[in-house]
């Protein structure tokens, strides 16, 4: 393993908001023994990440997996990650996220990639442009962009194929993904792409963003003229900024994020499903999912981020009527009738659905017409989060990807049984995304059911529980319910 290796110079001063330039050269070896410092953040205590690393200004660094037998020039598939955490939170460091157990085949390279988060990665302050001062849009994105740059000259020597790049990410790092897949800066970059719990709905026009940034300098005491004041401002007072606009915006405005990726014409031409059903994204490869209870985890953390209740999920119609005037969205009685007989709280199915079932479904009926999509859906839990009522929540399907099922001694997560169970779920998905990576189709081992791609004849899904099935038609009534309703909030 390479961890730290820069890929971009450290954003401080005049580069911390405008898109990553080259580091400084070195002539002497790197270490490469250490991560990286994290970007810059702010702390959640329902969230209690273990970031790997500190904090620090240094942070666009990425780390490189090989296994023990790999040479240069081997020429092995590549699965460069983005990770999650509703673009506030996370490291390309974590304990989840340790590439050993994926590399260790020998099938691909692993690449994990830190970026730009938060206020520092997706705040609009373009809008405040002058003639002595300029920020640059979409900074996380334009980090990832950054970063797919550096594996495509530099990832030969550590045994990749620059052009067998797989990009794949979950949540808000599968939201980048998406989004990358409708971006004209990304072509050739990567040629497959999997797509885990996508928000990819979540991408905001600038009006919205330009809003957002506007609040973010007033919590700060600045106006739009002083907006050149934060190149030098205390990190300290940026992080507490943000922490507070990230409480605010989902208050205000229900199922939205204060940082996501934004419409500026430049990285970001238009809303990513768009993009998708007007054949505008890249034609390669698409894995794309989610897990079945993905609101459970919201509940769980009692976060606004994701409504729940009928109010707040009224709310949101409402706003998304009034901002899209002409949108067909549901009626609340046709969302009753889509939901009957799948639980006694029909407003969890819609919380999921809203914001990443069928932004999911939408995009791969989209791009499954620019090239091969497959749909999957994670069921498996373990009995300690059925007991909870967790099941497969938003992330629980992570582990099974990275082969990292036990984080430590302390981890309860089986505590009640199922690892036998759980390590042959992993093995198959395990199996499925490095053959994708290495082959652009996900089939399992000898006797696993045949995964087609997504069509529409018959829609197939790849469920994964204790045991694969494909089913067809999975999401039917749902997604007859929710039409061809495209929302993409503001």
């Amino acid at each position: 393993m390479w961890k730290g290796i820069r890929y971009a110079a450290a954003p401080v001063g005049p580069l911390r908001w405008r898109a990553p330039q080259p580091p400084t050269p070195w002539t002497e070896p790197a270490d490469a023994t250490a991560f990286g410092p994290a970007c810059h953040q702010l702390t959640d205590p329902r969230i209690p990440i273990d970031l790997g690393a500190p904090r620090g200004d240094d942070s666009l660094s990425l780390n490189v997996w090989a296994s023990s037998d790999t040479q240069p020039g081997d020429g092995k598939p590549v699965m460069v990650w983005v990770h999650g955490g509703a673009y506030v939170l996370g490291s390309s460091a974590q304990t989840l996220y340790d590439g050993a157990a994926l590399a260790a085949s020998g099938k691909a390279i692993v690449v994990t990639v830190n970026y730009r988060l938060g206020a520092f990665g997706f705040l609009d302050l373009s809008a405040f442009n002058t003639d002595a001062v300029t920020f640059d849009t979409n900074l996380g994105l334009r980090d990832v962009l950054s970063a797919l740059h550096w594996v495509r000259d530099n990832i030969a020597a550590f045994g990749g194929a620059a052009d067998r790049v797989t990009l794949f990410g979950e949540s808000a790092g599968a939201g980048v993904v998406t989004t990358l897949l409708a971006s004209p800066a990304a072509a050739g970059l990567f040629g497959a792409a999997i797509a885990q719990s996508s928000p990819a709905t979540s991408v905001y026009d600038a009006e919205r963003s330009r809003t957002v940034a506007t609040r973010y300098l007033e919590l700060l005491g600045l106006d739009s003229g002083e907006a050149g004041k934060l190149a030098d401002a205390p990190t300290v007072d940026l992080v507490t900024a943000t922490k507070q606009l990230f409480n605010e915006v989902p208050v205000r405005y229900p199922g939205t994020l204060a940082f996501a990726p934004f419409v500026d014409g430049d990285v970001v031409p238009d809303y990513p499903v768009n993009a998708a059903r007007e054949g505008r994204t890249h034609p390669v490869p698409l894995i794309i999912g989610t897990n079945e209870h993905e609101a459970a985890l919201f509940r769980f953390m009692k976060s606004p981020l994701m409504p729940i209740t009928p109010e707040a999920i009224r709310a949101m119609f409402t706003a998304i009527a009034a901002e899209q005037p002409g949108l067909q969205i549901p009626t609340e009685t046709e969302l009753r009738a889509a939901y009957r007989g799948r639980g006694k709280k029909p407003g969890m199915g819609v919380a999921r659905d809203i914001g990443f079932r069928m932004p999911s479904l939408w995009f791969a009926e989209g791009h499954g017409a620019q090239a091969a999509t497959y749909v999957y859906r994670f069921d498996w839990a373990t009995p300690l989060l059925r007991a909870l009522r967790l099941n497969g929540a938003h992330a629980t399907e992570l582990p099974y990807v990275w082969g990292n099922l036990v984080a430590g001694p302390k981890d309860p997560t089986f505590k009640l049984g199922g690892l036998r169970r759980g390590r042959a779920v992993s093995e198959r998905m395990r199996t499925r995304w490095l053959n994708f990576a290495a082959h652009g189709e996900p089939f399992g081992a000898a006797g696993d059911p045949v995964w087609s791609p997504w069509n529409h004849a018959d829609h197939p899904t790849l469920v994964i529980d204790r045991t694969d099935s494909v089913v067809p038609d999975l999401d039917g009534p749902v997604r007859r319910a929710w039409g061809d309703a495209v929302l993409s909030f503001r």
